[in-house]
């Protein structure tokens, strides 16, 4: 009895052998989850052909997630924006359902001069995301960098530096230049004021002779001073000539808190090291770290720009406030969110340069981070985003060399030297998932993704002034500013943001509601047409499709509490713009750039993402043959971890993917 046994044991044993072996096996549920979504990262058959540089070994961690899982294209939600992407990805529902139609956004009730729901805050969100069901389910989880995620909602996991939460202290970098710069620069970035004069991100300074400096170096021309301040810390440049060539040749800056001790010493082009610095945000105070570069010396003048970058994490935007410093101790200050780098703010080759230095840094930064938070803090749940790909593609750098129609393309060596920028970027976000892979186990399930492509952008459209002309939108031009200001009381139509008309023919001053009746209808009917026959010099219509509010679930999927009175699809190559000027010019020509929103990513597939997926439970080498939608994503996930999927969740889970 006893050999009998055993021989059915030694048989029963080979059998479960083979089975573990098979394809065929219940597999092994994973445990843990891995999701790295980079914002702004472009996938698709035609140009940025991802899956094709990763089987070709450019992408090799790509490469081992393809031949390891499965792989395909997703498409994004309208408009294909930041905040409404990452929602849809992390809700599993379209808009309709989680309510980010936009970043800022309008809602009865309230009125039209300022936005009365922010798309980035977690507080404008319908629905839980991901990381809330998760945490329910047991999880601790570990958000990094995440769109939507502040103020914080997590209980037990942490939360660091999420992005235009409204939360926290955010002290971007800032550039310091000669104010004789500012026409020009005002000029060339008027269509982009919320960076140009939101936030400080360009300040405009004059360099005066130098006085009162102790222990400065000598200077063989007469040595020029500036104060440059940011976040209440004074930095004093002194900006000198050591050359002993009996010309003016300004060459060198000295870097001072207090005019006595030395901070830095630099030359044109040097990025410093680090320095531990106090910052104050509105009435905070808190430990930070600066590193300063030089970017430019005007070598006759003294002129210049220069660049104070400052730590991205501090205790006032990380949850728990600890963390902050355990991450800088850990793998330096971060380097991310290089969100004054549009391509509004970049004007020399020097600052195409110094861009991509700190493309470079912010990478390997989050490469970093994503070890040392998975060794430090053992996530079962750890979801990371990083910004650059989006602030690289958007950027005048790029799109316009590799897009043979673009009116800046400049040939094929130009375009060469672009694809080669560009595959290097890539490459670092390879870098960023093979860090992650290293350090997760076999029961960890690893999704890469993206919200958005980005698109060249050829030309800007001047709605308001149509609106204007029409004799729609009453506007006064500030003559000390060249600021306008909208007369809303005499205002009945105004485009504002992505994609938004809104109506009334009452006027929309106050508290904006919605219109209704036979003068509504009229007008709104009048908008379309307008929009509709509006053509550039050479005949193209920017406009592809105005739907109304009440169709707008229809067409695009988008809440009609929070959207215009009309929504409008712009063509690709074509953006919406609010500026109201009086030349009453409709088509500008603006700095060369990437685009995203406003545009269908359903009808663009320069908009189409990445996706891939590999761990426990999913089938290995599997192509999807179809793009998915970006709400397919998070059920996925969850069914794989053995989570049930919430009722609101309308994307489906790709059973194609599983193993039986």
């Amino acid at each position: 009895m006893k050999r009998a046994l055993t021989i059915f044991a030694v048989i029963a044993a080979i059998a479960l052998g083979y089975y573990a072996l098979s394809g065929d096996q219940t597999p092994e549920k994973p445990e843990k989850i891995y999701w790295f979504i980079p914002d702004g990262l472009r996938a698709e058959p035609d140009m940025f052909t991802v899956f094709r540089w990763a089987k070709e070994g450019k992408l090799p961690n790509i490469k081992k997630m393809m031949e390891g899982g499965a792989y395909g294209y997703s498409l994004p939600d309208f408009p294909g924006h930041t905040p409404t992407n990452f929602a849809s990805l992390l809700t599993g529902a379209h808009p309709t359902v989680h309510g980010i139609a936009d970043g800022p956004m309008h809602v009865e009730g309230a009125p039209l001069v300022k936005p009365s729901a922010a798309g980035f805050s977690s507080n404008a969100k319908k629905v839980p995301p991901i990381w809330k069901v998760l945490e329910e389910a047991g999880k601790k989880v570990v958000l990094l960098s995440i769109p939507g995620s502040t103020p914080p909602e997590l209980e037990r996991g942490i939360t660091i530096r999420g992005r235009w939460g409204g939360w926290g202290a955010d002290t971007p970098a800032v550039i310091f230049e000669p104010t004789e710069k500012l026409p020009e620069r005002k000029e060339a970035g008027k269509a982009f004021r919320l960076f140009y004069l939101g936030q400080k991100l360009t300040e405009f300074v004059d360099a005066p002779a130098a006085a009162g400096w102790e222990n400065a170096p000598v200077s063989f021309s007469p040595p020029r001073e500036a104060k440059l301040e940011a976040y209440g810390l004074p930095v004093y440049a002194y900006i000198f000539d050591s050359t002993d060539d009996r010309a003016i040749q300004y060459d060198s800056v000295y870097f001072s808190l207090d005019k006595k001790a030395e901070l830095f010493t630099q030359k044109q082009g040097v990025w410093s090291g680090w320095k531990d610095v106090t910052l104050r945000f509105k009435d905070q105070t808190f430990a930070s770290d600066m590193r300063i570069k030089v970017i430019k010396i005007w070598p006759e003048s003294g002129n210049f720009r220069i660049r104070l970058f400052f730590n991205n994490l501090n205790e006032f935007i990380v949850e728990p406030p600890e963390v902050a410093a355990e991450i800088t101790e850990g793998i330096g200050p971060m380097v991310d969110f290089l969100d004054n780098w549009p391509a509004q703010l970049i004007y020399e080759e020097e600052d195409k340069d110094t861009s991509s230095e700190e493309i470079a840094d912010s990478l390997e930064w989050h490469k970093k981070a994503a070890g040392f938070i998975l060794q430090t803090y053992a996530p079962d749940a750890f979801i990371q985003d990083t910004y650059t790909p989006n602030q690289m593609l958007e950027s005048r750098w790029w799109h316009r060399y590799i897009d043979k129609n673009h009116p800046d393309y400049a040939g094929p060596e130009k375009e060469k030297e672009a694809w080669a920028d560009i595959l290097k970027m890539y490459q670092g976000i390879d870098a960023i998932l093979g860090e992650a892979i290293k350090n997760a186990d076999e029961k960890t399930l690893i999704v890469f993704s993206s919200d958005h492509g980005v698109i060249p952008l050829y030309k800007q459209v001047k709605i308001n002034n149509l609106f204007a002309e029409m004799g729609w939108l009453s506007f006064i031009i500030d003559e000390k500013t060249g600021e306008p200001t909208i007369d809303w009381e005499k205002t009945k139509v105004v485009y504002m943001k992505m994609a938004h008309v809104y109506v009334n023919p009452e006027g929309l001053g106050g508290n904006w509601t919605r219109g209704s009746g036979p003068a509504y209808e009229k007008l709104r009917d009048e908008v379309i047409a307008a929009l509709s026959e509006l053509a550039d010099d050479n005949g193209a219509r920017p406009l592809v499709h105005a739907a109304k509010w009440e169709d707008a679930p229809a067409y695009y999927e988008l809440p009609t509490d929070r959207v215009g009175d009309i929504v409008l699809e712009a063509a690709p190559g074509y953006q919406w713009q609010e500026e109201v000027t009086k030349d009453s010019e409709m088509f500008v020509r603006v700095l060369p750039s990437g685009y995203k929103q406003g545009i269908d990513p359903k009808k663009n597939n320069g908009m189409w993402t990445p996706f891939v997926i590999m761990g426990p439970g999913v089938k290995k080498g599997y192509a999807l043959k179809e793009p998915i939608s970006h709400v397919d994503q998070m059920p996925t996930i969850l069914t794989l971890l053995g989570i049930p999927v919430p009722s609101y969740v309308q994307g489906r889970t790709l059973t194609e993917i599983l193993k039986k």
